[in-house]
């Protein structure tokens, strides 16, 4: 196919054997909108089959009328070919194979309540193993094939389901809706603590006998927050035994502490195996049932901290560090079958790799999948396939496969190939810049679609939040850079100092730092930007962040006035209001201690001890929040809304009632692009 643009791939071959030219199929295409975007399928949870022959997975479909995501259960073959729907309810999740694969066990609340339902591959409708009234959570199958394990909130102090039920009906019916607490953590993310805990559960896969918990009485979780996963519970490969990780630690909203314990399928007392006071999790057993791999962070109270690979053995109980001299994150452990390297990923400058090691203290990890942004990695139980989702700024997620060597990687999912057939994106342009005292800083810029290197652009500088997160060249749907991108702008983001993916020193230089080096590095970056590409217009500029981009959003708004417009989401503009956030350990490790122990950190990194800057105080600025958030509190963006207006400041509040730290519902999103591209528009363009 002589003149072929290799770009085109697949979907410009099958145009041009239709009798389309490229330059045809180049105009058909057009700029995307938040309209093209909420139509994209979203794709989660690959579970590769025992056998490797297959692919189990999640599509999530974003519905505008319901104003939710409806999420079925597909399957695809590893070898390549058409992939299948099994659900049709809208309403499941999590697909986890038994060892013979005959019978897929997934989450479902098509009924109500979340819970166990198991599909046979055979053909048939799928049933409920499980009909709790306190519901399902987090699903595994145990290698035996004979119990499943899952989770659910119960009243610890509730010996069966009737109790858990008869309590909850009370709660409802009773006019009183106060929230009572006697300790922290009493509130986290979007929920109010009532006295519920997730407990541990295992049931017979035959369904022959009633869900048993196996942390009776617990006054803790399992798992313990965020950043546990379903990998924080796993079974031994007998099936006779579960690791799983907790938090114990009277003071929760102060400790990131999490240990790991075993405890017998049977029952009895859960053994704690870990207790160094950072926190441990992603327990897995190697195949030969000789050690629990895990990850952890040393550091307690630091949520950021570098995640090490750690051996525990099963025999004499010694633990050891493996990936000490190893500067990232290890994510997403998995073993080989025959126990000598342990797999996982970690984020490498806006890329996340599929990294590999011998299980041996000292062992170099090496890139068996590199140079792309890869999740959620699953092994066949032989070893020889690899599955995981693959993601970009110009593409969502999509399942891939590939060797255990990394080798003949091949996409399995097309879900979104039509769709994106019909998009005009750009790929990302990273390129380096000193930051702050001299330290190389990476960035990357998206130019707008039918980009003319002889007109001028105005800039959109995206902030991220964290503060310890990056930006990935990964696909997102709350912040797509594409969409922004799209409307006009040469759309700017700065992985500044804070960011992970650059090393533990970089990620750490923001600590009690809030508004210093990260900011320089922002500014740094807008000004080699500006030097740089002669098409980026400096005289309309726009800066726009959530959560700690928010605070840096509130930081510019307050320190300088060279941008034409501001939006602020979810933003930290009150250090000493913002000690209302449930996570305490946060504010205490990044400040360097409480409002009454260090009180000057909180002042000299609050944004509002700067709102009398007249002269910088003045960018038209868009404050957004969810009312239902409790990481940063709302009331947040409330007063610098206050601020804003009382020195005549253009500005404009949007509070979502039924939304936290994030906007989630497709109309709720819908409405925050529109109003989000509408007032940059006002004052830039």
């Amino acid at each position: 196919m002589k003149g072929v643009n290799l770009r085109c791939g697949f979907l410009g071959a099958l145009l041009l054997g239709a009798g389309l030219s490229v330059s045809a199929q180049e105009a058909a295409k057009h700029p995307i909108t938040f309209d093209d975007m909420i139509k994209l399928h979203r794709i989660a949870e690959p579970r590769v089959s025992p056998d490797g022959k297959w692919v189990a997975y999640t599509v999530a479909t974003p519905d505008m009328e319901a104003n939710r995501n409806a999420s079925n259960i597909w399957i695809v073959p590893t070898t390549g070919g058409s992939a299948t729907q099994l659900t049709q309810s809208g309403h499941d999740s999590s697909p986890v194979w038994p060892p013979d694969g005959k019978t897929l066990a997934f989450l479902s609340s098509r009924g109500g309540e979340s819970q166990v339902y198991l599909l046979s591959m055979e053909g048939g409708e799928a049933h409920a193993l499980t009909k709790l009234s306190t519901g399902a959570d987090m699903v595994k199958w145990s290698p035996d094939g004979k119990t499943i394990a899952f989770t659910s909130s119960v009243y610890p102090d509730c010996k069966d389901d009737a109790c858990n039920k008869s309590r909850d009906e009370e709660k409802e019916k009773s006019k009183v809706k106060a929230h009572v607490a006697e300790h922290l953590l009493y509130r986290h993310w979007t929920h109010w603590n009532e006295g519920k805990r997730s407990h541990l559960f295992v049931v017979p896969a035959d369904g022959s006998a009633a869900p048993r918990d196996l942390t009776p009485g617990a006054n803790y979780d399992v798992p313990p927050d965020e950043r546990s996963g379903p990998g924080d519970i796993n079974f031994s490969p007998d099936g006779k035994e579960i690791c799983f990780t907790a938090v114990t630690d009277k003071m929760e909203a102060i400790s990131t502490n999490g240990d790991l314990f075993i405890v017998p399928v049977t029952g009895g007392e859960a053994k704690r195996i870990t207790t160094q006071p950072g926190f441990d999790g992603n327990p897995v057993y190697s195949p030969d049932g000789k050690f629990i791999a895990y990850h952890a962070q040393l550091t307690p109270e630091y949520e950021a901290d570098r995640w090490r690979v750690m051996l525990y053995d099963r025999q004499n109980g010694k633990i050891e560090n493996l990936s000490e001299g190893f500067d990232r994150s290890a994510n997403e452990l998995a073993w080989s079958p025959d126990s000598k390297t342990i797999y996982f990923t970690a984020e490498n400058e806006t890329q996340q790799p599929v990294y590999a090691m011998a299980a041996r203290a000292g062992a170099e990890p090496k890139k068996i999948v590199a140079d792309t942004y890869n999740t959620a990695i699953s092994f066949s139980a032989d070893g020889k396939t690899l599955v995981f989702e693959r993601t970009s700024l110009t593409m969502p997620a999509e399942i891939f496969a590939a060797a255990s060597d990394g080798s003949n990687v091949r996409q399995l999912t097309h879900q979104n190939e039509s769709i994106l057939a019909a998009l005009e994106m750009n790929a990302p342009e990273t390129f380096w810049f000193d930051g702050a005292e001299g330290t190389k800083v990476q960035a990357m810029m998206i130019r707008p679609p039918k980009f003319d290197a002889a007109k001028k652009y105005p800039l959109l500088v995206v902030l991220h939040g964290g503060p310890q997160t990056m930006w990935a060249n990964a696909w997102g749907y709350r912040w797509n850079a594409e969409v922004f991108s799209a409307a006009g702008y040469v759309t700017l983001m700065i992985n500044r100092r804070g960011s992970t993916g650059y090393g533990q020193k970089f990620t750490d230089e923001i600590t009690n730092d809030w508004g210093g080096r990260a900011y320089t590095d922002a500014m740094n970056g807008v000004d080699y930007t500006l030097k740089k590409y002669p098409f980026v217009d400096g005289t309309r500029m726009a800066a726009a962040g959530g959560s700690y981009g928010g605070y840096l959003a509130d930081w510019i708004a307050t320190h300088t006035g060279r941008f034409k417009a501001i939006v602020s989401h979810a933003s930290v503009y009150d250090k000493v209001a913002m000690y209302a956030t449930e996570e305490l350990w946060f504010e205490e490790h990044d400040m360097q201690g409480t409002p009454w122990t260090n009180p000057e950190s909180y002042r000299k990194w609050a944004p509002v001890t700067y709102a009398a800057k007249l002269g910088e105080f003045k960018t038209p600025t868009l404050v957004i929040a969810g009312e239902r958030d409790y990481r940063v509190p709302y009331t947040q963006s409330l007063e610098f809304f206050s601020a804003l207006q009382r020195q005549e400041v253009p500005s404009k509040l949007v509070v979502f009632p039924d939304e936290g730290h994030w906007i989630l519902k497709p109309q709720n999103a819908q409405f925050w692009y529109k109003t989000f591209l509408d007032w940059v528009a006002m004052y830039v363009k």
